[in-house]
C-alpha cells in the first residue's frame, strides 16, 4: 500500500514538473484568444496530456525492448526541442511585429501548431521512460496516466490564466508567447547539454 502511495505522489510531481512547458505554451494560447470556446480549451490541454502520456511510455517501452539504440537517439532530443520551439515561438513573433488580425493568428494555431507545441513541449519526458524502465506494466501505465492527467489540469489553468491577462495584453500577447517558447526551447537545450 505504501508503495501505491509513493508511486501515486511522486507521479504527481513528476507530472507537474513535466508539465511547466505545456503550461507557459497554453498561458501563450490563452492569451492569444481571450475568447478562446471550452472545445478548442479542452483540445489544447487534451493534446499536451496525451503527449505527455505517451512520451514517458515510448521512452519506458524502448528501454525494455531497443535500449542501445534508444540511447543513441536521446542525444538529439535537446536539439528536436529547440529547433520546434524556436520556428513556432519565431512565427509568433514576426506575427507579432507584423500585427496580424486575430482570425489570421487562429488559423496558424491550428492542429499542425498544435501537434508540433506537444511534441516539443513534451520531448524531454522522452527520457522519463529510462526512470521507469523497474516499473512492472500496471505501474508504468498508471505514472503515464497520472503525469497526462496532471498536465491536462495545469494546461487548463494556464489557458484560463492566460485568457484573462490576455484582455488586458492582446495586442503583445503574440509576441510575449514567441518569446516565451524560444526560451523554453533554450531552456530544455541548455539544460541538456550542460
Amino acid at each position: 500500500m505504501q508503495s501505491v502511495i509513493l508511486l501515486i505522489f511522486n507521479s504527481i510531481l513528476l507530472g507537474l514538473g513535466l508539465a511547466m512547458d505545456a503550461f507557459s505554451v497554453s498561458l501563450v494560447s490563452g492569451m492569444r484568444e481571450p475568447h478562446m470556446p471550452k472545445s478548442r480549451m479542452m483540445k489544447i490541454a487534451g493534446t499536451f496530456a496525451g503527449f505527455q502520456f505517451a512520451m514517458p511510455m515510448i521512452g519506458w517501452i524502448c528501454v525494455k525492448t531497443i535500449a542501445d539504440t534508444f540511447r543513441e537517439f536521446q542525444k538529439f532530443i535537446p536539439w528536436i526541442a529547440l529547433i520546434l520551439l524556436v520556428f513556432i515561438g519565431g512565427k509568433m513573433l514576426i506575427e507579432g511585429i507584423r500585427g496580424k488580425k486575430e482570425d489570421e493568428a487562429e488559423k496558424e494555431a491550428g492542429a499542425g501548431n498544435l501537434l508540433m507545441q506537444g511534441i516539443a513541449t513534451s520531448i524531454d519526458a522522452l527520457s522519463v521512460g529510462f526512470t521507469m524502465a523497474e516499473l512492472k506494466v500496471p505501474e508504468a501505465i498508471a505514472e503515464a496516466v497520472i503525469i497526462g492527467a496532471v498536465t491536462f489540469g495545469v494546461c487548463l489553468a494556464g489557458i484560463f490564466i492566460g485568457r484573462k491577462a490576455g484582455d488586458k495584453l492582446s495586442d503583445k500577447a503574440t509576441i510575449f508567447g514567441g518569446v516565451i517558447l524560444i526560451a523554453i526551447g533554450l531552456e530544455i537545450f541548455l539544460s541538456h547539454m550542460l
